[in-house]
């Protein structure tokens, strides 16, 4: 919803001051988020951020919004059930690599599939840094700073764009931290897009992965137009470096809720009034 009133991006930012370590990605993030909110006019009172647990899953309390931190791996569920019983409001899920791709990788796949009309961003800094640097599910397989895995994780990190896509998300995107301008655009791109839409953020844990300071020299920003064949779109995936940013994937889908879905809803939506 859109109001009349001039707002800029601190007009979002609650009174809690971020507690990440200093250097974190998070921050970034958490300014790209409240920089789109301004550009596109969101309503406060309209808008709600859930979360699960981790670093990242702080961030709802850093937006002066309606927010739900949930449990671990569970943000996504909580997500598109908010958003069906109110198809009213704008609904963004956030996580962390270990909260959307491990504990709640099955929501995620899910969420993909079903095509709600949200957003999920996921921060993936490759490491559990809440819980003091364990090895996550986007780990590197040689990955060796853990006393947990001091010869390196030995197995196959994801590619959450490829599992995005191989379970139907209809809109990948990737952005990188240390460009919060460009992710303030797709954060923006995300919302208005009308189905469900994937940001993938590289957002580096220094404290933990003090290497995640090249990927500055390593990211690159993509100037093609988005794909829109799934086939092309999975070579990319699967082959891909994984540090490519920009709008990667972008296929129209019918999503829910649709115009009879919402008409639907509208006597059950108003038993969860906020």
């Amino acid at each position: 919803m859109k109001q009349s009133v001039k707002v800029r991006a601190k007009d979002y930012k609650s009174e809690v001051k971020p507690i990440w370590c200093p250097g974190c990605g998070h921050f970034s993030v958490l300014n790209a988020i409240t920089k789109a909110f301004a550009g596109l006019g969101i309503a406060k009172d309209d808008t709600v951020l859930v979360s699960g647990i981790g670093c990242s899953s702080r961030l709802p309390a850093y937006v002066d919004s309606y927010g739900f931190h949930g449990v671990h791996g569970r943000g996504l569920a909580i997500a598109q059930g908010l958003k069906v019983a109110r198809p009213d409001l704008t609904v963004i899920a956030l996580g962390g690599d270990g909260d959307g791709f491990s504990i709640g990788g099955n929501h995620f796949l899910h969420a993909c599939r079903r095509n709600v009309n949200m957003t999920y961003i996921a921060m993936d800094n490759e490491v559990y840094g809440m819980t003091k640097g364990q090895a996550s599910p986007t780990t590197p397989a040689d990955w060796d700073h853990s006393k947990l895995t001091p010869h390196g994780p030995g197995v196959r990190p994801f590619k959450p764009a490829a599992l995005a896509l191989a379970a139907g998300a209809p809109w990948i995107a990737r952005g990188y931290s240390g460009n919060p301008n460009q992710m303030a655009g797709l954060i923006a791109a995300a919302i208005e897009h009308p189905g469900f839409s994937f940001l993938h953020v590289l957002s580096q844990c220094i404290t933990f992965c003090p290497e995640q300071t090249d990927w500055k020299s390593i990211v690159s920003e993509r100037s093609e137009p988005a794909l829109s064949d799934a086939d092309v779109a999975a070579s990319l995936f699967h082959h891909e470096d994984g540090f490519q940013t920009g709008l990667l994937y972008a296929a129209p889908r019918n999503s829910w809720p649709g115009p009879q879905a919402q008409v639907q809803s509208a006597d059950i939506s108003e038993g969860f009034r906020l």
